[in-house]
């Protein structure tokens, strides 16, 4: 939710953010991500905004609850969007919790046999048990491993 429009780098789909130990690390996006950014970008008036945050909130903020200056769009106005408002309008439209989503990333990966590490990269877990707890393998990834471990097959 921190991310802001002048820190994407559109040509390489991608955008740095500050770990919880101030390290800068990046986060990637796929095609449709980067088919859908201009149409969050975009203004009423066809052009594009070019700095504050990325995603936005619905409405103004009231003078009472005014965030501060680097959490409003110089554009239009809006308030950045918060993580409480995110995971509410993700169950309310899409029916997802907004945890679960980097749990079900993980498991895709996992039963596409990607390893740990790139896993731990892309999930961004410095310890392999803490990713490992999300990566749950499905039904025909057991179904494979179990065929290996079967004996092999009698030629003649």
């Amino acid at each position: 939710m921190a991310l802001n429009v002048e820190d994407l780098d559109l040509e390489h789909r991608r955008a740095p953010v500050r770990s919880k130990g101030g390290a800068v690390e990046w986060v990637y996006w796929d095609r449709g991500t980067a088919h859908l950014l201009p149409r969050l970008l975009r203004l009423p008036d066809d052009s594009a905004r070019t700095h504050g945050p990325l995603f936005l909130s619905e409405r103004r903020p009231v003078p009472a609850r005014r965030p501060g200056p680097g959490d409003i769009c110089p554009h239009t106005g809006r308030a950045r969007l918060g993580y409480d408002r995110a995971r509410v309008l993700l169950e309310k439209y899409a029916g997802l919790d907004l945890h679960q989503l980097r749990h079900r990333a993980a498991t895709h990966l996992g039963e596409a046999e990607i390893p740990l590490q790139l896993i731990m990269g892309l999930t961004r877990h410095q310890n392999p048990r803490t990713a490992m707890r999300h990566v749950k393998p499905g039904a025909e990834a057991i179904a494979k491993v179990t065929e290996v471990l079967a004996p092999r097959r009698r030629t003649h």
